[in-house]
C-alpha cells in the first residue's frame, strides 16, 4: 500500500516530535532514530518518559514530585507523587497582544480576545467565583455553547482548585439532571439561548426547571448570548455575566494543588443507563494534552488551531489546552451546515487555519454535499486535519487528498472520554496510509488482544493498554470502593485496561479501528467490525449514512442493515442489489447483511455518535436506558415493530 502523504525533511527537521527526540537522545545516549524507536522506549521506560516530556515542555510545578510513578499497576498507580502544580496557570502563561481566542458564530458574531485580555477576563471572573464563596474541591457547572465566556470561567475556577464540568445546551432537561445532578454543583453558568441551522433556542424554561431540581445549586450566571439584555427575574439567585464579573488591578490568584487533584468530570454518553462521571486530574490531563498537541499534532505557538466541538465532547477540553502551548485557538458554534455546507471551510479560509480538527461524520457529509475546498478555497495555512468520533472511511481519505488539500496531513484519531486523550493519533515525521491512524500514543502501551488476552498483528482483536499512563481517571464521582470504576476497565483482563474498541494494528504499526467491541456483529461466529460495512454503504451515492446491528435469530445472529437515503431516494429491490453487491464486492459473504432496511433518521448521542446499542435493543423489543442521552430520541421508534424483521 502507497502512502498518501509523506512528510519532507523540511516538515521532519521542523517538528516539535523531532526536536523531542533529539533531546532524549541527548538526555539518555540512546541511539534513537525514528518514531518506532522513540515509541518503543516511551513504553520500555515509562517514567523516564513521562519526566521527560514534562520538562521538554516546562511544566510548573510547585513542589515537585518526589518520582515519576510508584505503584506501577492498573488501577493504583502513582504518578507524580507528592507534586502540586495547577492546570489553569499553563494556559495563562502569556500574558501578550497575541490573539488566544477567536469566536465565530452562526449569527455572523466574531470577537477576539489577546492572551492579556483573556488574562484579565478569568481574573475578573475568579473574583466573581471569589465573592460566591467558591472554593477548592466546589463543582461549577456550564450548561453553555462553544464561547469564550465557557473557558474563561473554566480557567477561573480551576485557578481555584474548583472542579469544571459543562454539557451543552441542546441537552434535553433529564440529560442535564443524570449529568449535573450527580456532582451537585453549587454554581451554574448559562445562556438565555443560542443559535442552530438559522433558528434562536431559547434556554430560559430549562434553566428554570434545572435549577428546581438540583438543589445544591446556590447561584446561576447567566451570559447574555441569544438577546443582549435577557430577563432573568424568573431565576433564583442569578446575576448576568457582566455583573458577576469584577475587574480587579489584584493579579490572578493560583491555588496550587495534587497533581490528581480534580480538574474536570466528564461523562460516558448514558445510552445504557445513567451517566458514569469520570473524574480526570489537574496533571495527568495537562501532560497528556501536551503531548497530544505538541508532539503528536505538531501544534506550535505560531498555529491556529480549531475543532469542531461543542463543550459537551470531550474534544472541547483538548482543544482548550492549546493555550498551553501558545496557539491561537478558534470557536465556532451553530450548525456546520448553516446556511451553506462550506461554511467551517469558510471560517478555516478566513482565519487562517492550519489545524482543523472535526469528526469523521462531517467529513463524509462534506462530500456527500459536493464540497471542494481545493478549487473553491484558499487553505495555504491549512498543514493537518485530524479527524475522531468514528472511524473515517477510506474514501473520506481519497476525499481529503483530492478534493479538500493535497499536501495536508490527514490524522484518524482514536481515544475517549474516558482517558480525555487518544490511544492512537496523528505523527508529523510518519506517512499517512489509507484508512490507518497513524500510530500508537507515545508513553501508550497499547496492543490489540484475542479473548486469551495475547497480542495480534495484523489480525482483529479488542484494544488493551497493558500499562499505566498519567490520564487515566483519578476513578468515577460517588464510586467510594472504586467498584463502578474497576468494572468498566479491569472486568476483562486482570491489570489490563480493556478500552471496548476493536481494531488492528498494521504492517507500519498503524491502528485500524473497527467499531466498538460490544457492538462487533457475530453472524455464524465471525467477528465484524460495524466500521468495515459502513466504508463500503458510504461508496454507495444514494446512501446518506447507515446503521448495522445484529439480530438473534434462528440460533445465529444476522446482520440488519439500515440505511437513510437522499432526499427523493427510496429503498428498492435494485438499490439493495446495488447496497449488497458494493459490500461482497469489497469484503466477504459474511458481511452481506440478511435485511436492508430504509428509515428517515438515524439515532445519535448528543456528541454525534451514532448508537448501534440502541437500535440492536429497539429491534429486540428490550428497552432503551437512557433515552436522555440521545439528540434525536424519537428516531428510535423508526426501528420499533419492523415488520420486516419478523421473517
Amino acid at each position: 500500500m502507497s502512502a498518501l502523504w509523506i512528510p519532507d525533511q523540511k516538515t521532519i527537521t521542523s517538528s516539535n516530535l523531532q526536536a523531542f527526540i533529539n533531546r532524549v537522545k541527548e538526555v539518555t545516549g540512546l541511539p534513537l532514530e525514528n518514531y518506532s524507536d522513540l515509541y518503543r522506549w516511551s513504553i520500555e521506560d515509562r517514567p523516564a518518559f513521562w519526566q521527560l516530556l514534562s520538562e521538554f515542555y516546562r511544566v510548573q510545578f510547585h513542589a515537585p514530585p518526589s518520582s515519576a510513578l510508584i505503584n506501577d499497576r492498573m488501577p493504583g498507580a502513582e504518578w507524580f507523587p507528592d507534586s502540586t502544580l495547577n492546570y489553569a496557570e499553563h494556559l495563562l502563561q502569556r500574558k501578550d497582544h497575541k490573539t488566544a481566542l477567536i469566536f465565530r458564530g452562526e449569527n455572523g458574531c466574531r470577537r477576539t480576545l489577546s492572551y492579556e485580555e483573556l488574562y484579565q477576563s478569568v481574573a475578573a471572573a475568579q473574583q466573581g467565583l471569589i465573592q460566591s464563596g467558591i472554593k477548592k474541591g466546589d463543582r461549577v457547572a456550564a450548561f453553555m455553547p462553544n464561547c469564550p465566556e465557557t473557558i474563561i470561567l473554566m480557567l477561573a475556577s480551576t485557578t481555584l482548585g474548583a472542579i469544571w464540568s459543562s454539557c451543552s445546551p441542546d441537552f434535553g432537561i433529564q440529560g442535564v439532571l443524570d449529568r449535573f445532578g450527580q456532582i451537585e454543583p453549587r454554581l451554574l453558568l448559562t445562556v438565555d439561548g443560542y443559535f442552530y441551522g438559522g433558528k434562536t433556542i431559547n434556554c430560559m424554561e430549562k434553566i428554570e426547571r434545572i435549577q428546581q431540581k438540583i438543589p445544591s445549586l446556590e447561584m446561576t450566571v447567566v451570559v447574555p448570548f441569544a438577546n443582549p439584555e435577557p430577563n432573568i427575574e424568573p431565576l433564583n439567585n442569578a446575576v448576568l455575566w457582566p455583573d458577576f464579573c469584577q475587574p480587579s488591578n489584584d493579579p490572578l490568584s493560583i491555588v496550587p494543588v495534587e497533581f490528581n487533584h480534580p480538574l474536570f468530570i466528564m461523562y460516558s454518553s448514558g445510552t445504557t443507563g445513567v451517566p458514569k462521571c469520570i473524574v480526570h486530574g489537574h496533571g495527568g490531563t495537562l501532560l497528556q494534552h501536551l503531548k497530544e498537541l505538541g508532539l503528536h499534532t505538531d501544534l506550535k505557538e505560531q498555529d491556529t488551531i480549531f475543532y469542531f466541538t461543542t463543550c459537551g465532547w470531550m474534544m472541547w477540553n483538548w482543544l482548550v489546552s492549546s493555550l498551553a502551548i501558545g496557539a491561537t485557538v478558534v470557536l465556532f458554534d451553530g450548525s456546520p451546515f448553516y446556511p451553506e455546507p462550506s461554511t467551517l471551510m469558510d471560517m478555516a479560509e478566513a482565519e487562517n487555519v492550519s489545524i482543523f480538527g472535526t469528526s469523521a461524520k462531517y467529513i463524509a457529509a462534506l462530500q456527500k454535499a459536493g464540497v471542494k475546498p481545493a478549487s473553491s478555497h484558499n487553505l495555504e495555512h491549512l498543514k493537518a486535519i485530524l479527524s475522531t468520533g468514528s472511524p473515517l472511511l477510506h474514501e473520506s481519505y481519497d476525499y481529503v487528498f483530492q478534493d479538500v488539500k493535497p499536501d495536508v496531513r490527514l490524522s484518524s484519531i482514536s481515544g475517549g472520554t474516558d482517558i480525555i486523550s487518544c490511544f492512537a493519533l496523528g505523527c508529523p515525521i510518519l506517512p499517512v496510509y489509507r484508512g490507518e491512524l497513524q500510530c500508537r500514543g507515545l508513553g501508550m502501551d497499547v496492543h490489540f488482544v484475542d479473548t486469551a488476552g495475547t497480542p495480534l498483528i495484523e489480525e482483529k482483536g479488542e484494544l488493551v493498554c497493558q500499562s499505566s499512563f498519567p490520564s487515566m481517571p483519578i476513578g468515577f464521582w460517588n464510586d467510594p470502593d472504586g467498584s463502578k470504576y474497576h468494572n468498566a476497565y479491569f472486568d476483562e483482563f486482570k491489570g489490563v485496561w480493556a478500552h471496548g474498541d476493536y481494531g488492528e494494528l498494521t504492517r507500519h504499526d498503524g491502528v485500524i479501528i473497527h467499531g466498538r467491541a460490544d457492538a462487533v456483529l457475530n453472524p455464524g461466529g465471525v467477528r465484524i467490525g460495524t466500521a468495515e460495512i459502513y466504508r463500503q454503504v458510504e461508496k454507495v451515492e444514494e446512501v446518506l449514512e447507515s446503521i448495522a446491528v445484529g439480530q438473534e435469530w434462528e440460533d445465529d445472529t444476522r446482520i440488519v442493515l439500515f440505511v437513510q437515503l437522499r432526499d427523493g431516494v427510496t429503498l428498492n429491490d435494485e438499490l439493495i442489489r446495488k447496497i449488497t453487491h458494493t459490500i461482497r464486492s469489497n469484503t466477504t459473504p459474511r458481511h452481506v447483511p440478511a435485511k436492508v432496511l430504509q428509515v428517515t433518521d438515524i439515532p445519535r448521542t448528543i456528541s454525534g455518535k451514532i448508537v448501534e446499542l440502541a437500535v440492536r435493543e429497539v429491534i429486540h423489543d428490550r428497552p432503551v436506558k437512557n433515552t436522555d442521552a440521545l439528540a434525536n430520541p424519537d428516531a428510535l421508534d423508526l426501528f420499533r415493530n419492523r415488520q420486516e424483521l419478523f421473517s
